[in-house]
C-alpha cells in the first residue's frame, strides 16, 4: 500500500510539473527525490484516506516553493525583470502582513 502511495504521489508531482520540465525518468518507486531535486515527504497514517492524503501533499509541495520556482523558470528572465518582480512580491507580502496585524489588533 506504502509503495503504490509512494509511486502515485511521485506520479502526480512529475504530472504537475510536466508543463515545466522535462519528464523525470524514477529507477524506483522508493526513490522520493525526482530529476528536479525536489524533496517533498508525507507520512501516511494506517486506514488513512487517499484524498487526505493527497490533500497534505499538495500542501507540502505548495509550501515548499519548487512549482514557483519552476514557473519563474520557464521563461528566461532577466536580472532586471527579476528584481521588479521581488519587489512586487515584497510589497504585497508586507501588505498582507499589514493586514494581518490590523486583523488581529481589531480582534481584542
Amino acid at each position: 500500500m506504502r509503495a503504490f502511495l509512494l509511486a502515485l504521489l511521485s506520479a502526480f508531482l512529475a504530472g504537475s510539473a510536466m508543463a515545466f520540465a522535462p519528464m523525470p525518468t524514477f529507477k524506483s518507486a522508493a526513490n522520493t527525490n525526482s530529476a528536479l531535486g525536489v524533496s517533498v515527504k508525507i507520512d501516511v497514517g494506517e486506514g488513512e484516506p487517499i484524498e487526505s492524503a493527497l490533500r497534505r501533499f499538495k500542501r507540502e509541495v505548495n509550501k515548499s516553493g519548487h512549482l514557483m520556482t519552476l514557473r519563474h523558470k520557464r521563461y528566461f528572465e532577466n536580472s532586471q525583470e527579476r528584481k521588479k518582480r521581488k519587489i512586487k512580491e515584497a510589497r504585497m507580502r508586507k501588505r498582507l502582513e499589514r493586514m494581518n496585524r490590523r486583523r488581529m489588533a481589531n480582534r481584542t
